[in-house]
């Protein structure tokens, strides 16, 4: 059978926690001094809508967009082979180097030679490991 507990018990806590809470209120209101030196809280503010502009402020111009770079790369891994075959459409020459992450711990991973890709240029990249082959990706650099 379970226990009630009285109503005195229960309007004995209820007090001790409401008076738990009214304490801070009653110590954080100003004591006579401090609340005469406080301004007068204002009621609504008026707006004049002749100090609104009629149009919006002008904006800055957006930066210059930058330049497109970088030449268009698809990568196949066949096994243990990988090629990237890389063609460049703009107007300024990237150096793009393979790089394969090999699946075994003992194989070593290959960062190939920087290659120019010039301007509608195209490149064949190509590197292996001795096994499978975790990743491989083309990093492009400005020359």
């Amino acid at each position: 059978m379970r226990t009630r507990p009285s109503r005195a018990v229960s309007i004995l806590v209820t007090s001790v926690i409401a008076t738990g809470l009214l304490i801070p209120a009653v110590a954080a209101q100003p004591s006579g001094e401090e609340a005469a030196s406080r301004p007068e809280v204002a009621g609504p503010a008026a707006v004049d809508y002749s100090d609104i502009p009629a149009e919006p402020p002008v904006q800055p111009p957006p930066p210059a967009a930058r330049e497109l770079f970088g030449a268009d790369c698809a990568t196949s891994i066949e096994g243990s082979l990988v090629t990237a075959h890389c063609h460049n459409a703009y107007p300024e020459t990237d150096l793009v180097s393979l790089h394969v992450e090999c699946d075994r711990w003992w194989d070593l991973d290959g960062d190939g030679a920087a290659v120019a890709v010039g301007p509608a240029g195209r490149a064949e990249l190509t590197g292996r490991c001795w096994k499978e082959v975790r990743a491989a990706w083309v990093s492009h650099r400005r020359a």
